[in-house]
């Protein structure tokens, strides 16, 4: 979910307005459908291949996988995200961690059950992110076989090379490319169309499979082999969660309009194309995309392939980035480095960890399984747990936010979790192909943010134990005053109710008090952004002593010294220059009575031990930081 476009209209959910309806309309077909978008070339393939099951296909199977098809995806992300979810906004942004805030606002309260649901849909959202380059690329290069058979040789080191130099260039920023995703993409879905288009009159009879009668009989009639099916037509819809996901980048009414009236008829109309082209040649199912076109085309179709695919990957991999900044902002992950692209684009994020645990992900996943058939098991598991996280999450918004009878939002949402549950029921039967690889991921993923957050709780409450409550700390200081020092001194803490370990190290061991003392609290609210007149409130304690609190949203970077400038219009004189920042670094050690497992012990320390510094990811310059260092067991 990368975006060149990121100014925001929380009215609504409309999103971005100064750039023009038709410039936002043209840039979510660039980045929101590059990945659903190129589901073509191997969604219908994989399809037919799995209900054939080694025999030949016949009409019935055809029929069947397209009407399958067509009702998919107009029931799972035409109804439920284009027209349903996408009206769940919060404050103008979409995701599944922005359900997971707006459920938790509506309830007024935190929920563990909204929280487990969240964390297992963003665990499934990046295991997807690497699958999805992937396969895609994949699925792509290997038009070359078609072209060239002595090219089958190249297809692995030559997706490996694509990949590699996708996220090599990460750290230089995407603006520049994403300007030209939109007519890349635009230019894909016209030539997908006109392809379709030409071989639908191969047998025009192909567009019976509208009636659903097709898609239930086949699932009915067929079994196991049903449902195995059923987990290979889910390929069509894969994506169909980033329109939700990219709500705040380009606004609800520029991806309802590209879908509708753009994106869907392409992609119906391919996939028809591609139906009537193995209904009159049944041979033509090995490489059905491809065969849409003539030979002396396939190059050209192979490179366009390559281009759309590298965008799609492009946007899962920059919506890695941004879904786990809103995770690390909303305290579900330690701190990781980020690093801003674009002077202009709030958006345009990178994060170097991230990037390399992709890129060994998506190589490894490359390496291991060779084809986009093999990599299909693995794929549609992934996003099919997302799909049922955002659906239950989405209830919760509906009957609470939204006052609407629990009967009623419960008839309306209930039926798209029971089909999206029998997608995941259907790709569950290929655990053992593949699909292990990001229930695996996913459970990972879920361990380290179940452990980050069990012992960061620890944490607070061992240090609770020891720490003075602020009131009590400024009477004693009135009785008996230290050394006063001139300048300012702010203390970060989590709790402002009790004095920091940095100020009690400060009295204890330089015998010092600053004659201005900010007690420093930064918090992350439940929405995406802050209103400016949110971001600072400043209580005065004492003569010397202030409370002040910073309010950032999950989708803003912190920049404390910006933020503290506001206080200049509530009075406060605030000069950077004559201010010391005093930061508590905690050094921890493992304990047997922590309350955790031991190996959950040494995973919360690597994972402390690896947080980006309080300095940098606060934006706070380095030469007005003073340090102090303090030893925790947990």
């Amino acid at each position: 979910m990368t975006a060149s476009i990121t100014s925001t209209d929380a009215q609504e959910g409309q999103g971005p307005v100064t750039s023009g309806f038709w410039a936002l309309t043209l840039g979510s077909i660039g980045v929101v459908f590059g990945d659903i978008g190129t589901s073509p070339l191997y969604a219908f393939h994989e399809a037919v291949k799995g209900a054939a099951h080694g025999e030949p296909v016949s009409r019935v199977i055809v029929l069947g996988v397209l009407s399958l098809i067509l009702w998919a995806l107009l029931i799972v992300v035409t109804a439920k995200y284009v027209l349903l979810l996408l009206r769940a906004d919060n404050n103008g942004e979409g995701g599944t961690l922005s359900l997971m805030a707006l459920g938790q606002r509506a309830l007024g309260r935190r929920s563990w059950v909204l929280l487990a649901l969240g964390v297992v849909g963003a665990s499934m959202f990046i295991g997807d992110s690497m699958i999805t380059p992937a396969i895609s690329v994949l699925s792509a290069v290997q038009g070359l076989k078609l072209a060239t058979p002595a090219f089958e040789h190249y297809v692995v080191p030559l997706t490996v090379l694509i990949l590699a130099l996708l996220f090599a260039v990460q750290s230089k920023g995407t603006a520049l490319v994403a300007s030209a995703f939109g007519p890349v993409m635009v230019v894909w879905f016209a030539v997908i169309a006109v392809m379709g288009a030409v071989h639908i009159a191969d047998d025009p009879s192909v567009l019976a499979a509208i009636n659903p009668y097709y898609a239930v009989q086949f699932v009915l009639s067929h079994g196991t082999i049903g449902l195995v099916t059923l987990g290979a037509v889910f390929l069509a819809v894969t994506g169909g969660e980033a329109l939700y996901a990219d709500l705040g980048h380009f606004g609800r009414k520029p991806i309802q309009s590209a879908w509708m009236f753009f994106v869907l008829p392409a992609l119906l109309i391919n996939y028809f194309g591609q139906g009537a082209l193995v209904l009159s040649d049944p041979a033509a199912i090995e490489h059905s995309f491809y065969r849409m076109v003539p030979e002396s085309l396939v190059l050209p179709l192979v490179g366009l392939a390559t281009a759309a695919t590298v965008i799609a990957s492009q946007a899962v991999i920059t919506g890695a980035y941004s879904l786990v900044y809103q995770a690390v902002q909303l305290g579900l992950l330690p701190r990781f480095e980020v690093r801003y692209t674009s002077e202009t684009h709030a958006g345009q994020i990178y994060l170097p960890r991230v990037n390399r645990l992709l890129l060994i992900g998506v190589m490894l996943l490359v390496l291991l399984f060779h084809t986009p058939s093999n990599l299909a098991s693995a794929y549609g598991i992934a996003v099919s747990t997302t799909m049922v996280a955002d659906g239950i999450m989405g209830f919760v918004v509906i009957w609470k936010l939204w006052n609407w009878r629990a009967a009623t939002a419960a008839a309306v949402i209930v039926p798209f979790v029971v089909v999206d549950l029998s997608f995941f029921s259907a790709n569950l039967l290929k655990l053992l192909e593949g699909a292990w690889v990001p229930l695996l991921f996913g459970a990972a993923m879920a361990g380290t943010i179940w452990t980050w957050r069990k012992g960061s709780a620890i944490l607070i409450q061992k240090t609770r134990r020891i720490e003075v409550p602020l009131d009590d700390l400024i009477r004693s200081l009135e009785k008996r005053p230290p050394h006063i020092v001139k300048g300012t001194a702010v203390f970060l803490t989590s709790d402002p109710a009790f004095v920091p370990t940095a100020l009690l190290h400060n009295l204890k061991h330089n015998k010092v008090l600053h004659e201005h003392n900010v007690i420093l609290t930064i918090e992350t609210a439940q929405t995406p952004r802050v209103d400016l007149s949110e971001r600072f409130r400043m209580d005065k304690v004492s003569d010397k002593f202030s409370k002040v609190r910073l309010r950032f949203g999950y989708m803003e970077q912190p920049n404390v010294p910006k933020a503290l400038a506001i206080a200049r219009k509530q009075g406060w004189q605030f000069d950077i220059m004559s201010t010391s920042f005093f930061v508590s670094r905690r050094s921890l050690k493992a304990s047997a009575q922590s309350g955790m497992p031991l190996w959950q012990d040494h995973l919360f320390i690597a994972l402390s031990r690896s947080a980006n510094d309080a300095t940098d990811y606060f934006q706070i310059p380095t030469g007005r930081v003073v340090e102090v260092g303090t030893q925790v067991t947990i």
